[in-house]
């Protein structure tokens, strides 16, 4: 059977009307979180009615919007190396990450359904490797990060004129976020000022991506 059979280009329409669909909700529910399907529909350029053969009920559509962001953080895990790179470079790289992710998945990085076991998995191996090397003292990983997703909430919500931001010493908002959050976590749990923990190279993928 030939690459445009028909079974496959059925397949293919139907994996980009589901694209559209999570973009258009993301966008939707970001601004509206009692969004109906069809506010959804009519954003996504789409027939009500491909929505609900797509998702028969705003509940599965919510569990794809968590999937789909869950396998991007499970993305951005590897992508830091948090199994091998050194604990305090893939920190700084997994936090950079987070606010790509925050940006781009605005409605769905409010959904806990997205932090699967998985995920916390990924998020306790670093903080564990980070004990072990000696960047902090707090001795729970399932704790630290505990902490350093509280925190991370905290410094994201904060404006982009907070004194708490001055200290950075870069001027970008994000950036200096980053900074902050890593810091904090760090002095938090009983960690020092981290030194070498930025990365020198540009990412090499995008979170927000359909790499994921």
């Amino acid at each position: 059977m030939g690459e445009n059979s028909p079974p496959r280009r059925i397949r293919a329409d139907a994996e980009r009307s589901t694209a559209r669909i999570l973009e258009a909700a993301e966008t939707v529910l970001a601004a509206d979180a009692t969004a109906s399907l069809e506010q959804i529909a009519d954003a996504a350029g789409l027939a009500r009615a491909t929505v609900h053969r797509r998702f028969a009920s705003r509940a599965a559509l919510l569990d794809a919007l968590a999937e789909r962001l869950s396998r991007r953080y499970l993305g951005g895990l590897a992508e830091a190396r948090v199994k091998t790179a050194p604990p305090l470079i893939a920190l700084h790289r997994v936090t950079e990450i987070v606010f790509d992710l925050k940006l781009c998945h605005r409605f769905a990085i409010q959904l806990t359904a997205a932090l699967t076991p998985e995920v916390l998995d990924g998020l306790d191996l670093l903080f564990a490797r980070l004990r072990d090397t000696g960047a902090i003292t707090a001795v729970d990983p399932a704790w630290c990060r505990q902490v350093y997703l509280a925190l991370l909430h905290e410094v994201h919500e904060l404006p982009a004129d907070s004194p708490t931001l001055a200290s950075s010493a870069t001027a970008d908002e994000t950036e200096a976020k980053i900074d902050l959050l890593v810091r904090t976590t760090l002095g938090a749990l009983g960690g020092g000022t981290p030194t070498g923990s930025r990365r020198s190279a540009p990412p090499a993928w995008s979170p927000c991506g359909d790499r994921s």
